[in-house]
């Protein structure tokens, strides 16, 4: 790591803390009733917090189950702290433009219950909204011979572990089924950081049901947890892994490449070759993406971004990369960058969708 690298990981600890502590000094002004309810509520925010990391670090010292149900226990507190942040900032700012009264944030019974039951609100929605999949369209006319008029179903992000469990990957496979696809595409980060709840839980058989063949790239997450067991999985699941490799399937070329992640990745044009075919460029991050257009790529899809997951940090993302959720045009190339089928940590979503692309590509 280096020093550069080291000297912002740190910047963001403190900045997380201060925050953490921004957020606890509030709930201590704005709780009424004295010393023991103020703690109560201080406490029972740092103990959530406590859970969610638990979370991360202690899973793979439990049982699949206990893991998943600390997961589901602990994420949300992620999405409570982000909001509370964010309704304490703004009410410290309409307070010192004075459009608020000075007093409002202390020992307030109104205060405290109208915030909590905002957040409550918020995250209680956000949770219906996750589990709602959207189901976007695409056609693409095209001069390049085709064997036939195709339809493929592409997902990203699936993030299958202790908190995606089977039944909703079961769901997800019949929502794809649905569309009688010639192929599905998976465009990284299918699996989690932690492999074992995916191996006990059978998953793999789950993706033997998808009623077209399937192809697969490697996100960030799959090489940031256990990349050879990952890719036994995908072996496991029938599912062909493209790792800076090409495929042709009934006359398109599928180009699948290692994620950023992968310290050795060659540049897009030494993997593409010269062809007539359509071209489709699987890249689970979309970064560089003059490079397709460069490389006389036809479509590229991509995912990673999440859209931010929850509203504002969408905001982060559209200020991040060029395009961070939807469609996109450079040149005669194509892009679509999905917010996700899945998510990473809490199932919660606000401002953004879960979804799977349906792409149609036709001759003229």
């Amino acid at each position: 790591m280096t020093l550069t690298l080291k000297a912002g990981l740190i910047l963001v600890i403190l900045a997380f803390l201060a925050s953490v502590c921004y957020v606890s000094w509030h709930l201590w002004r704005i709780t009424p009733g004295g010393l023991p309810f103020r703690l109560a509520a201080v406490g029972l925010f740092l103990l959530w917090m406590i859970l969610a990391f638990a979370g991360m670090g202690l899973s793979e010292r439990l049982s699949v189950r206990a893991a998943t149900v600390l997961s589901e226990v602990g994420y949300p507190w992620m999405i409570a702290f982000l909001y509370l942040l964010v309704i304490f900032i703004l009410a410290d700012v309409l307070t010192l433009c004075r459009v608020l009264p000075k007093g409002c944030l202390s020992e307030s019974r109104a205060g405290l219950a109208g915030i909590a039951g905002i957040v409550a609100v918020v995250m209680t929605a956000g949770g219906i909204h996750y589990r709602h999949k959207y189901r976007e369209e695409l056609k693409i006319l095209t001069d390049r011979p085709l064997e036939r008029p195709l339809t493929i179903v592409l997902a990203s992000d699936l993030h299958l572990g202790y908190g995606n469990r089977r039944g909703e990957l079961s769901r997800w496979v019949d929502l794809i089924n649905a569309e009688n696809p010639d192929l599905v595409l998976f465009c990284g980060d299918v699996v989690d950081l932690h492999l074992r709840p995916v191996l006990e839980g059978g998953f793999a058989d789950e993706f033997h049901r998808l009623s077209a063949p399937a192809f697969a790239v490697l996100g960030n997450h799959e090489y940031y947890g256990d990349v050879d067991g990952a890719e036994a999985f995908f072996e496991a699941a029938g599912i062909r892994l493209l790792k800076d490799a090409s495929a042709d399937f009934a006359g398109i070329r599928v180009i699948g490449r290692n994620d950023r992640s992968y310290p050795c990745r060659p540049a897009l044009w030494e993997i593409t070759d010269t062809t007539e075919r359509f071209t489709l460029l699987l890249d689970h991050q979309p970064s560089h993406l003059e490079e397709a257009e460069e490389a006389g790529i036809d479509f590229q899809f991509s995912g990673h971004t999440h859209h931010g997951q929850v509203w504002p940090l969408s905001w982060i993302t559209d200020a991040l990369y060029e395009k961070a959720w939807g469609h996109h045009m450079r040149g005669k190339t194509r892009y679509y960058v999905s917010s996700g089928l899945g998510i990473w940590g809490p199932k919660i979503r606000v401002g953004t969708r879960s979804e799977y692309l349906v792409l149609h590509i036709v001759n003229e």
